[in-house]
């Protein structure tokens, strides 16, 4: 049986339209859940480095619980499980009055999963640092938060920029699993262009290109970015 091929789909009403829609969602997702995953990555990075016993149990907690539950389990239990356990007022409000429910439980479970990712990232890179760092910085004067204001943190980062770069490009690429509970972003577009017109090779080789000259294009700021901000005396291999 022949296949017949169909490029020209791509381009027709609303075919194109719809891939654009779900490029569209999908970086709104990747964004979105990169600004909760690296904000509270951060912080569970500093507790993780901490001197506090009790900061480093509860980032040590939290890292152990969600690195190890896979993504999409932790897609289910907060969109279908979650809301069944809060109060019935609360429970109708996320069910159902909740602004796109569905897409804000997406990015709140990817961002949520990914600071535990982030937060080792963020950890290494305070201890790529050194301990000389922290104590050179108490030793002037400097209060623990200051030491990690000024001399860790931002050091840190300018380590950590190749694994952090990674981290988000596994966040864009994690979003297509929002199709599960019903976000139509790109993969999920791709699938309906598929239904429609039955040229299931020319929408999936559509979406793997739009994926790849996303992912290429970070990756290229990104090494500009390293080589910018490398310490120096550091090596890199930039982002990956």
């Amino acid at each position: 049986m022949n296949y017949n091929w169909d490029w020209g789909v791509l381009f027709r009403d609303p075919y194109l339209g719809w891939i654009i829609s779900g490029l569209g969602w999908t970086l709104v997702i990747s964004l979105l859940a990169w600004v909760i995953a690296f904000s509270l990555g951060s912080v569970l990075g500093i507790f993780r480095s901490s001197s506090s016993p009790v900061l480093r149990a509860i980032g040590t907690i939290y890292v152990e619980i969600f690195r190890n539950i896979p993504l999409l389990v932790q897609l289910f239990l907060w969109y279908f499980v979650f809301p069944e356990l809060l109060p019935d007022d609360w429970s109708r409000w996320v069910k159902r009055d909740m602004p796109a429910p569905a897409m804000t439980t997406a990015i709140v479970a990817i961002g949520l999963y990914t600071a535990s990712r982030v937060c080792e990232q963020v950890r290494s890179g305070i201890d790529a640092v050194g301990f000389d760092q922290r104590q050179a910085g108490r030793a002037i004067g400097l209060t623990e938060v200051q030491v990690y204001r000024y001399i860790l943190l931002p050091n840190a980062y300018r380590i950590i920029i190749p694994p952090l770069t990674s981290e988000f490009l596994t966040i864009f690429k994690q979003s297509s699993l929002a199709l599960t509970i019903g976000v139509v972003e790109l993969t999920a577009m791709t699938r309906q262009i598929e239904e429609y017109t039955f040229q299931g090779f020319e929408a999936f080789t559509a979406a793997t290109v739009v994926y790849s000259l996303v992912t290429f294009t970070v990756m290229a700021v990104m090494r500009q970015v390293d080589k910018r901000t490398a310490l120096p005396g550091t090596f890199s291999k930039g982002a990956a």
